[in-house]
């Protein structure tokens, strides 16, 4: 059963005086299942990141349509995308994106104190999570107190205390030292298992083999994609190697 149907996407950007065209997605097409673990690979300039913004309702396509859990993103009225965004898809970022003047369990909590949610509820919510991550004993230390890490398990914490539809990811791995990067991948793994939906945009071939299916987008369009399957993830990791250095190449991959 699909979460997410991507259906003839195009974006198309103009200049300030609209002489000059951009198209960024000429025709994306493809679906992410329930409970799904994918990636999105491309090189920059591509459109990966100009998707991923659609998908986060952060953007608006100029064709096509994204379909998440039978709701066409494009029918939200402006004044309620904040919150469908708070109630539907779960972020984790690069760079964190937590406040240092917040403890990193108000930080978990924000989505759910911008929703109303009472307190007690937030509390039993973060409990559960909080074990699985392994952070109950730095939930009232600062950003600045913890590692890098710490910081992203915090960030993914933040993703998952909604029970969001979809865990949108970029580049995840990418502030992170080899030891943190290996953690968080098993991370990923774990709460994939527990029945989250992840879509990871990342540059990594190291990220990229984590997941169960990888796309490949090139010149707007989705090219190609693999599937792991029975791979070890050192099988998987040599070819998605092998793909891009195909698609680099300007060669056909199969």
């Amino acid at each position: 059963m699909s979460i997410l149907e991507v259906s003839g996407l195009r974006k198309v950007y103009s200049s300030r005086f609209g002489g000059n065209k951009v198209e960024a997605l000429k025709n994306v097409n493809f679906s992410v299942e329930k409970g799904e673990y994918a990636v999105i690979m491309g090189e920059s300039g591509s459109g990966k990141t100009t998707l991923l913004n659609i998908l986060a309702a952060l953007d608006k396509p100029t064709g096509g349509s994204v379909i998440l859990d039978g709701l066409n993103l494009a029918k939200i009225k402006e004044s309620a995308i904040a919150q469908f965004r708070r109630d539907n898809l779960g972020f984790v970022f690069q760079d964190f994106n937590l406040l240092d003047t917040f403890t990193l369990e108000d930080n978990i909590f924000l989505p759910l104190v911008l929703s109303g949610t009472p307190y007690r509820e937030m509390q039993d919510r973060l409990r559960p999570i909080a074990a699985k991550l392994g952070i109950p004993g730095i939930l009232k230390k600062y950003p600045y107190e913890v590692s890098g890490g710490q910081k992203q398990r915090a960030a993914v914490a933040r993703a998952m205390i909604t029970d969001p539809k979809i865990i949108l990811a970029d580049e995840p791995t990418g502030a992170l030292d080899s030891r943190s990067t290996d953690d968080l991948l098993k991370l990923f793994g774990d709460v994939n298992m527990l029945g989250h939906t992840i879509l990871m945009v990342t540059h990594s071939v190291k990220a990229a083999s984590s997941a169960g299916r990888v796309l490949f987008i090139k010149d707007g369009e989705v090219y190609h994609q693999l599937y792991r399957g029975a791979d070890s993830r050192e099988q998987f990791y040599q070819r998605i190697s092998d793909t891009l250095t195909i698609l680099a190449t300007g060669g056909d991959a199969e």
